[in-house]
């Protein structure tokens, strides 16, 4: 073998591999939405979802967006508005700008049907190598390699790969492994099923072993190193943000949201208006008048008072939003990108997760001074 990593590919039983891991997957695999069928847009979106999120979360997600969206015409068609809607609390907005984009391409260019070749896959807006492969195995029964984080897990302890996972250039070592192994007869099966035993029995801290199908052919395990991979290298520490947020109320009961840019963290979603702490001695009241004024040309801002403090937590930074309500005394001047709303029309809009905290918060607060 070409490749150092994989030198225990040659004390694989390939086929008795393939066989163990079909047979429990077929048994014992979890009831998914997504498994009802072999439709390629359901699978294609139910991956994306699946990025960076627990299927416990996304499940619901996905039967709402399946709701809203049963075919890709119907989300081709669908404004990023009403897309931006439907994946709110998802996270990663970039992920539905992507599919929807894509979804477009392959209704104007593929007639409504999700190519079913690597190349042409790979050339939609939002696929990679992992999606690709999912699609084609799963959907269409090609023995393409889905190489995500729980296949790199699996394959890393019954193969005994050391390299570093989080390396991208690693990917290419598993895929080589992949292709090796797969089942050409169910390809669909057996990706899946490598991706069910890392979820549910090859576990990052506690695999269970003894339950594993596909125990007799791990290296790892007969050499009790099985805790020792995979190998990963610890993630750049995100950055910490200090942010201040208001809620604010014109007389009229209508609170002031903004549209955040269109490129950039979360693009297009609504927000209530909010700027980077860059003092933290001075009093939060007069940053956000300050921004109110120099941003929105808000000068009418009766002296906000605390309500929360809400923390957010992306990938690669920390948002600790100290979050306040007041009162708006003259006219806004509303923009495409400015808008006065009732609180009844708030839930028209998509917000990101903190910002939907942060309403809970004040409906809470509300609703506990209209009882006493």
């Amino acid at each position: 073998m070409s490749i150092p990593s994989l030198k225990n590919l040659e004390n694989i039983h390939i086929q008795n591999f393939q066989d163990d891991l079909i047979q429990w997957f077929k048994k014992s695999h979890r009831q998914l939405p997504w498994r009802i069928n072999r439709d390629p847009y359901r699978i294609w979106v139910s991956e994306i979802m699946l990025q960076q999120t627990k299927v416990d979360t996304v499940i619901p997600y996905f039967e709402k967006f399946m709701k809203s969206f049963p075919t890709i015409e119907a989300f081709a068609e669908a404004n990023e508005d009403t897309v931006l809607k439907a994946w709110e609390g998802l996270g990663y907005y970039s992920r539905v700008r992507n599919l929807n984009t894509a979804a477009k391409e392959v209704v104007n260019i593929h007639a409504g049907k999700v190519p079913h070749t690597l190349d042409v896959l790979l050339q939609l807006k939002g696929i990679g190598p992992y999606t690709a492969g999912a699609i084609l195995s799963i959907a269409y029964g090609v023995p393409a390699p889905a190489v995500d984080g729980n296949v790199m897990r699996v394959l890393s302890r019954i193969l005994i790969i050391p390299d570093d996972i989080a390396k991208p250039a690693t990917r290419k070592i598993f895929e080589t492994a992949v292709k090796q192994l797969i089942s050409h007869e169910d390809p669909s099966a057996f990706n899946q099923g490598l991706m069910e035993l890392g979820a549910l029995i090859c576990t990052p801290t506690s695999p269970a072993c003894l339950l594993c199908p596909v125990r007799v052919h791990c290296h790892a395990y007969h050499q009790g190193i099985e805790m020792q991979l995979p190998v990963k290298s610890k993630k750049k520490q995100p950055k910490k943000v200090q942010l201040i947020a208001g809620i604010l109320r014109n007389e009229e009961g209508k609170i002031l949201i903004r549209k955040r840019e269109n490129e950039g963290l979360l693009a297009n979603l609504w927000e209530f208006p909010n700027c980077e702490r860059p003092n933290q001695y001075m009093p939060s009241h007069f940053i956000l008048t300050d921004y109110l004024e120099n941003t929105h040309k808000i000068v009418s801002l009766v002296q906000p008072s605390k309500l929360t403090e809400v923390k957010h937590v992306f990938t690669h930074l920390i948002w600790n939003v100290h979050v306040h309500v007041g009162e708006l005394k003259n006219a806004v001047e509303e923009t495409t990108h400015l808008k006065l709303v009732s609180e009844d029309e708030i839930a028209a809009y998509a917000f990101p997760v903190a910002h939907q905290k942060m309403w809970d918060s004040y409906i809470e607060m509300k609703t506990k001074v209209e009882k006493s």
